[in-house]
């Protein structure tokens, strides 16, 4: 008896997957809730275990191959009986039902270090979500491949008879007004994906763009090398080819003086560390500085409504992370209800968490505002990429002892550059001096003696 074994909904703003890699091939023996594959949405990579044992017996998406939430990727042959229920009625008998629970074990980026004034050590490898137990779907006799895969390739449709799309490729082709009969489909069975629509904008209206073909291994002797690109790789491209071709960003940088607070930090750095039972970092002073600047500037905490600016009235800092498969923005909501210790406990507790495998897909969604900080790889100076859809991100760079002048007299001071890419749209040059200005006196009024209770 075979089990179809289909994508699962992990969340309402993720409504498709890329199959990364395929961890079980056709004839392998697979346990009940062992991996079968690893997905790659625009929010996690996720591990789809098996609800039952048995045996592969055939997959339904390739690797690289887009597919709906809800969509069949493959079916496990089981013994007759053996974890699966009663057979239904076939497939053209059965009413619609309704789409299938979540079932996966979500993964976020694995070996990941912050990108940020912590320059802590790496995040350990994020496993399977709390209380996600995988549900076994309904068994049917066994039917040929076609008969399986049809119905569920179909996303939501669109009232008017035109082609089936998912509610968030509907959403951003009405943005770019695009007819999307016009855009050719590499998603399963010719669905139009939201990489599809991104890449016909880049492109104008020429002619469709077709699936690309994997990029060749190196050639021996060659003097290029060629990469195959990941999903993960994949659709990081995609998010920030549409940060950059639907925001139009502008830059401002500031010169900040932290000597006063690099000894702060210094000063209480070890009993704090022993009676909080947290590292005490710069990222705490970095985002206690950045909501109150956010507070005073709320047009920084905002998106683009199109004919409205949306201002957000909670403050979910976002923390840039770097990982070898790429990026990813884990939030602390309500940053502003938090004073420095407890903002340390809050980024300590994002690292804890990660570590004992406890981080949600919530976890990732929500934020309203990014921090990042490439200083902790050494850069001097960054002009980064918003994050979609927010108004602003904000870079810390590294800080470093140098000499400046004060009171007419050569010093040796700890500086520390930061950046502001914002939404010109939303803020001008003036909002956004005011914002950065609001972060360097706040970070320039440190010094020991500080309360940071």
């Amino acid at each position: 008896m075979s089990v179809t074994v289909q994508l699962p909904h992990v969340g309402e703003s993720v409504v498709e997957g890329t199959i990364g890699k395929w961890l079980k091939q056709p004839g392998d023996t697979v346990k009940r809730y062992e991996p079968l594959v690893e997905v790659v949405t625009d929010k996690v990579t996720m591990e789809v275990p098996s609800p039952v044992a048995g045996s592969l017996l055939r997959v339904l998406a390739e690797e690289g191959e887009t597919v709906p939430m809800g969509a069949p990727i493959a079916e496990v042959e089981t013994a007759d009986g053996q974890n699966t229920p009663a057979p239904s009625a076939p497939p053209a008998q059965q009413p619609a039902a309704p789409p299938p629970s979540p079932g996966a074990s979500s993964y976020l980026m694995r070996d990941v270090t912050p990108v940020g004034p912590t320059g802590g050590a790496a995040i350990e490898a994020i496993e399977p979500l709390a209380n996600a137990v995988p549900q076994a779907p309904q068994a049917t006799p066994h039917a040929p491949e076609a008969a399986v895969a049809a119905p569920a390739v179909q996303a939501v449709a669109v009232s008017d008879g035109g082609p089936r799309l998912s509610p968030a490729v509907r959403r951003l082709a009405r943005e770019h007004s695009i007819d999307v009969s016009r855009v050719s489909g590499t998603g399963l069975g010719g669905r139009v994906t939201r990489n599809d629509v991104l890449r016909y904008v880049d492109q104008g209206e020429q002619a469709p763009v077709p699936a690309m073909a994997p990029s060749p291994l190196p050639a021996p002797g060659g003097d290029e090398e060629y990469l195959p690109v990941s999903p993960v790789r994949r659709m990081i491209a995609a998010a920030m080819v549409r940060s950059a071709t639907e925001i139009p960003h502008a830059w401002s940088a500031v010169e900040i003086d932290v000597t006063g607070l690099v000894a702060l930090r210094s000063g209480i750095r070890d009993d704090f560390e022993r009676q909080e039972g947290v590292a005490l970092t710069y990222m705490p002073f970095v985002l206690r500085a950045v909501v109150e600047a956010l507070r005073k500037v709320p047009t920084m905490n905002a998106s683009w409504g199109g004919d409205k600016i949306i201002i957000k009235k909670r403050i979910n800092l976002g923390l840039a992370v770097a990982a070898p498969q790429g990026l990813i923005v884990p939030v602390i909501r309500n940053a502003d209800q938090l004073n420095i210790t407890g903002l340390a406990h809050s980024v300590a507790d994002l690292a804890q968490r990660s570590r004992g495998n406890k981080l949600t897909l919530d976890d990732v969604q929500g934020g309203t505002f990014t921090v990042n900080n490439t200083g902790a790889l050494g850069s001097f100076y960054s002009g980064p990429i918003i994050n979609h859809p927010q108004a602003g991100i904000m870079t810390t760079d590294t800080i470093q002892k140098r000499p400046v002048v004060r009171d007419d007299a050569i010093a040796i001071r700890s500086m520390m550059n930061l950046c502001l890419s914002f939404d010109h749209r939303i803020n001008d040059g003036a909002e956004a001096s005011a914002f950065l200005e609001s972060v360097k006196a706040r970070l320039q009024s440190m010094s020991p003696g500080d309360p940071v209770y």
